[in-house]
């Protein structure tokens, strides 16, 4: 019975992957898409790419903190190595409960995504994974462990192993190999080390104590002090290099109990409400901030209606500019680039491409404006969720130290969407209204995601965890979470959500409580006296951080729930639309009247009608903003409507029928005096020259003091000239208190009513994806039919042909041998091993089954791609059949 599990065993990952199912093969191309850009040919070549160190590297980096501390202890283990062996290496002599019971899960994980292979009997780690996760000098290892006695030893003289195995307390041995293996041998046997460690100095057990949780390497003179001769001269420490020593893996594995990392983490720590109310005040809150964002982005363009500011010549908004922006808006500048960014991830807001390029806003910008309230901020919530641009990056450095600038280049960060979906995720799995801590989620995020290593770049340390800080207080911004909690359209904005129920969240407590372990202490201390070892209080685990048991989990460990990922673009519309619904009632009906006071201001108690706002906007300043606000009337702002093409009569009938409140007689006064001096003068084009009927009046511009930087002269009577331009000194007089009107060649007033800049019609710029995209169920399926047809045609078994037996492997044929063969295949239904050339000249094996040959073509049924196709014959190179019972 041995042998025949022995040879049903798995050779390779190959076989490993030839002997799952279709789902599995799903699971595994699902999780890794890398593995299908493009689509293998066969499982040989899949499992081939699986072990590229880039694809593996990025799948280390998808583990949870669990399954990665499962692949480190494989990673030390032996190869192959039992269940029972990595259980010990996880779980300590000890076998603690919460961590035995989640070490299946962990390892069918690894399994499923081609990181481990083999049954429970022989657990192989990809071979890639495992020079990636041993230890080693120049890359250690996060269990803190060393070299084993083998590999510690491999440079040592014979005669130096013999005199330890001697001083151990060990017979002595033929050659080396032999002494090792009883060196490594008694280091493995708990009752043996503990008799060899019972009669040890305290000293030497101290150093020890120092290394066991690492790093396990040392410093040490050339006249090493007693306690650490004690040491060396048993193997307990072995020298690696001149000044430097090692704790044998062996050894510290005794000393902390079998255990591979001081800490296992099998459960992900809870994200809990640190702070509770009520749904209706979140939701209302969240829409309150809403209709700010919604404001805030229409202000923004407003404001650059005319044209923005310059582009940088390196690409951005200068920072002169950002600051000006942020004065606009009344915020900070950081949040000044998150609204600048938003409005341009979402193509409201690009570059015009003109010789004087600068930023303004695009025609989708005017269709935005015409759209419900309700959807525009869907639009704007679905471009933050799914875009890669970061504006919290901002300020910041390059890997160049190059400045980073609002609308510049390098603010993508691929994984910017992912995290922004998981945070929101992780306070959608909380009680409606509840709101964690951003401590509690950064915990989270660190347990799912772990970070590998220190050969990460310093910005990318910490980028996760900058991301989520960055993406709570976005979300507030935005109006998707309220006073902290997720609210009801935000929610819906991540789509529909797999039930949670309290039973469920009752035993991640339980578990999460049965699994917590007070931290280990720090290894700090002072160096020794004679060497330069680390310093760790203690060689042992202490009682105290090992898990609580009282509380035992359940047989079977789920899977932590990572939630559902990203949505694809078109569920993403779906969610948009539904989380529209869900807002639309919570924000403020526009109004359509304001409220006129005696002091020459109007309130508008909320959000104005698009009309109205605009017409207001042109005849007054805007004073306040807030809850209500506040318009001011000025002979400025009142000759900005006029300069518009509105008459005094339009503007009186425009206040009496929006104002609730009767026209006030100053603002009436008002109204009438700047339009009885409105057009009075002319400013025309001389260079530029002003005309009027009053001849005193022009005289008291020349006697004016204020005028002589005009350099006014008179030309006839009632007619003044200038080499100023008509704007200059339409301003100049304007400064002066006058109210001119420009008027063109013709002697007709010119409507001043400022055009609005706008782009060439631009697209939003695409969010730099994290990799090949996961891949759909259409996909997935089609990718493994054409996987496993392309394995059949290259694994089969053949008739051997001339051309094989010759050395060739695909069969080389002679056009009338391969007409031949095709055509006695139609007659006797035989499928054939062929080889193929496309019009592009890439070469491939397939298996068909020849249903007709007619005028140079061969119809048959291929295995191949599972369908009924037509080759020309002129490309097939050869031909050979299949041995018999193959297909």
């Amino acid at each position: 019975m041995s042998d025949e599990k022995t040879a049903a065993a798995p050779r390779s990952l190959a076989e490993a992957l030839r002997a799952r199912d279709d789902a599995s093969l799903a699971a595994l191309l699902r999780s890794r898409p890398d593995l299908i850009t493009p689509v293998p040919t066969d499982l040989t070549q899949l499992a081939t790419r699986a072990g590229t160190r880039a694809s593996v590297v990025r799948a280390l980096e998808r583990l949870d903190r669990f399954a990665l501390q499962t692949a480190e202890a494989l990673a030390v283990a032996g190869d192959p190595a039992t269940y029972e062996e990595l259980l010990g290496l996880i779980a300590g002599d000890a076998q603690d409960p919460p961590v035995a019971a989640a070490l299946p899960r962990a390892v069918a994980t690894l399994r499923e995504q081609a990181l481990v292979w083999g049954g429970d009997d022989r657990l192989r780690l990809v071979r890639t994974a495992r020079e990636l996760l041993a230890p080693s000098p120049q890359h250690p290892s996060p269990t803190g462990l060393g070299p084993t006695v083998r590999e510690a030893t491999s440079g040592m003289s014979p005669g130096r192993i013999q005199e330890i195995v001697a001083t151990a307390g060990l017979p002595s041995t033929h050659d080396s190999v032999s002494a090792v293996d009883s060196l490594t041998a008694l280091f493995t046997d708990r009752r043996r080390m503990a008799a060899l460690l019972a009669g040890a100095p305290a000293d030497s057990l101290d150093v020890l104590g120092r290394l066991v949780w690492g790093p396990p390497y040392g410093q040490v003179t050339p006249d090493p002090a007693p306690r650490l001769r004690w040491l060396l001269d048993r193997g307990l420490l072995l020298p690696t290099a001149p000044g430097t020593v090692v704790l044998p893996r062996e050894v510290a594995l005794h000393l902390r109990e079998g255990r591979a990392h001081r800490a296992p983490e099998p459960v992900p720590p809870a994200v809990e409400a640190a702070a509770a109310h009520r749904p209706q005040v979140v939701d209302a809150t969240a829409a309150g901030q809403a209709h700010t964002a919604l404001a805030t982005v229409e202000e923004l363009l407003k404001d650059w209606d005319e044209g923005g500011p310059n582009v940088l010549r390196a690409g951005g908004l200068s920072v002169r500019d950002l600051k000006r922006t942020a004065v606009a808006l009344d915020v900070s500048e950081p949040v000044a680039a998150f609204w600048v960014e938003l409005a341009y991830a979402a193509g409201l807001l690009a570059s015009d491409g003109e010789a004087d390029e600068r930023y303004a806003a695009t025609p989708a910008y005017d269709e935005w404006l015409e759209r419900p309230p309700a959807e525009r901020w869907a639009l704007l919530a679905e471009t933050w969720l799914t875009a890669t641009r970061t504006p919290g990056l901002v300020g910041g450095r390059d890997a160049k130290d190059r400045a980073l600038s609002a609308l510049g280049p390098g603010l993508d960060r691929s994984a910017a969407p992912e995290v922004r979906h998981r945070v929101l995720t992780l306070l959608a799995g909380l009680p409606e209204g509840g709101a964690p801590s951003a401590e509690s989620v950064l915990a989270r995020l660190r347990w799912e995601r772990p970070l590998r290593g220190p050969q990460r770049a310093p910005d990318e340390d910490d980028l996760r965890g900058r991301l989520a800080r960055w993406t709570l207080s976005e979300a507030e911004l935005l109006g998707v979470t309220g006073r902290g909690a997720l609210s009801a359209h935000g929610r819906a904005l991540l789509g529909p959500q797999p039930p949670a129920t309290a039973a469920a969240k009752a035993r991640a407590r339980t578990t999460a409580a049965a699994s917590a372990a007070p931290a280990a202490p720090a290894p700090t201390g002072p160096e020794g006296a004679g060497d330069k070892l680390p310093v760790h209080k203690h060689h042992r685990a202490p009682e105290a951080s090992r898990p609580e048991t009282e509380a035992q989990p359940q047989p079977q460990q789920p899977r932590p729930d990572l939630g559902p990922g990203p949505l694809s673009p078109s569920e993403q519309a779906v969610a948009s639309a539904a989380a529209a619904r869900l807002l639309a009632p919570l924000l403020p009906e526009p109004l359509d009247h304001v409220l006129l006071q005696a002091d020459l201001t109007a309130v508008a108690p909320g959000p104005l009608r698009r009309p109205l706002a605009d017409t207001l906007g042109v005849l007054a300043d805007v004073e306040s903003k807030g809850g209500a606000t506040v318009y001011r009337f000025t002979p400025g702002s009142v000759r900005r409507a006029l300069d518009a093409g509105r008459t005094a009569s339009d503007l009186h009938a425009f206040l009496a029928a929006h104002s609730r409140t009767p026209v006030p007689q100053p603002l009436a006064y008002l109204i009438d005096d700047v339009a009885r001096r409105h057009g009075h003068l002319r400013v025309g084009a001389a260079s530029a020259y002003v005309r009027c009927d009053d001849d005193a009046l022009l005289n008291e511009i020349l006697a004016d003091k204020r005028s002589a930087g005009l350099r006014l002269r008179r030309l006839a009577p009632t007619v003044l000239a200038t080499q100023a331009d008509p704007a200059t000194l339409l301003e100049g007089l304007r400064a002066m208190g006058y109210a001119p009107a420009a008027e063109s060649a013709e002697g007709d007033v010119l409507i001043a009513r400022a055009d609005s800049h706008r782009t060439p019609p631009r697209t939003a710029p695409e969010p730099v994806p994290d990799g090949p995209p996961a891949p759909d169920a259409t996909l997935l399926a089609a990718a493994i039919r054409a996987i496993r047809a392309g394995d059949l045609a290259s694994t089969a078994p053949r008739k051997p042909t001339t051309a094989q037996v010759a050395g060739g492997e695909l069969p080389r044929t002679s056009s009338a041998e391969t007409l031949a063969t095709m055509q006695a295949a139609v007659l006797t239904g035989e499928a054939l091993w062929i080889g193929y050339v496309n019009a592009e000249g890439a070469a491939s094996q397939r298996v068909i089954a020849p249903i007709r040959v007619e005028g140079g073509f061969v119809t048959a049924y291929d295995h191949t791609a599972d369908e009924v196709r037509t080759y020309p014959l002129h490309r097939v190179t050869g031909v050979a059949e299949l041995a018999d019972d193959q297909i």
